[in-house]
């Protein structure tokens, strides 16, 4: 029987902030929207995303950036 070493083979652990992007299922978590919401968005084009083998990846730089601009920031003038 082969000696298999599973470290060899294992895919390196990520974080949110590691990644490049993101799928449906991530955006639907974070967002807490239903799938057909966030496809409702892919289709308005609010960011940049593409497919692969079907299924879809959303820049997280232009996620990031599209979330960004709907934070108001407090007045300092207060």
């Amino acid at each position: 029987m082969d000696n298999f070493e599973e470290t060899a083979h294992a895919v390196p652990m990520t974080s949110m902030q590691d990644v490049r992007c993101y799928t449906v299922e991530d955006l639907m978590a974070m967002l807490a929207l239903s799938r057909p919401t966030v496809y409702r968005l892919l289709k308005q084009n609010v960011f940049r995303w593409f497919k692969v083998g079907g299924a879809y990846r959303i820049s997280k730089a232009s996620f990031d950036a599209w979330l960004n601009e709907g934070v108001i920031e407090p007045s300092l003038a207060g």
